[in-house]
């Protein structure tokens, strides 16, 4: 039972706990941008490109069959941007950073255990947790004793 070691694996698990949400979160910001980049573009391709496919669809097919391919066709588009862009984060940071959180969160469980063990130890046998502590304080009273029966003489002898 070391505080030093606990209050460290406390440290290295909130910092890694910090990293791990700023790589997540600059991750989703880059992927928001992303997305808002691919639509706007998206949006003035298609809509050109929409409207050429249109009026050459209408040569060939009516305008409202022409409409529904075209609209099919953008929501193909769409669903695979999305779905590049929702990927999951994949780096050496994230992978190093969960795990180190993993080793401080075990460090902590065993230090937590430890701490239980003793605390169990010193309900079910009161006598050997105090020992440690009793044999100084034993110590010093025998100590303070001798000094006070050695003073006493020597304190009767200047009074006469």
């Amino acid at each position: 039972m070391d505080s030093e070691s606990i209050v460290k694996t406390l440290r290295a698990l909130w910092r890694t706990d910090r990293i791990i949400a700023e790589i997540r979160l600059r991750h989703m910001l880059v992927g928001l941008g992303v997305r808002a980049i691919a639509a706007l573009i998206a949006g003035f391709g298609l809509l050109l490109l929409e409207l050429t496919a249109y009026f050459a669809l209408i040569q060939v097919l009516t305008a409202i069959s022409a409409a529904a391919i075209l609209s099919g066709v953008n929501f193909a588009i769409a669903a695979t941007l999305f779905m590049l862009a929702g990927r999951p984060p994949s780096g050496r940071e994230l992978e190093l950073a969960n795990e180190i959180h993993v080793s401080a969160t075990d460090a902590l469980q065993r230090e937590a255990r430890a701490v239980q063990s003793q605390f169990v130890g010193m309900v079910h046998h009161p006598l050997n947790s105090a020992l440690p502590l009793l044999v100084p304080l034993i110590t010093i009273i025998v100590r303070s004793l001798k000094r006070s029966r050695a003073a006493a003489p020597a304190a009767a002898t200047e009074q006469t």
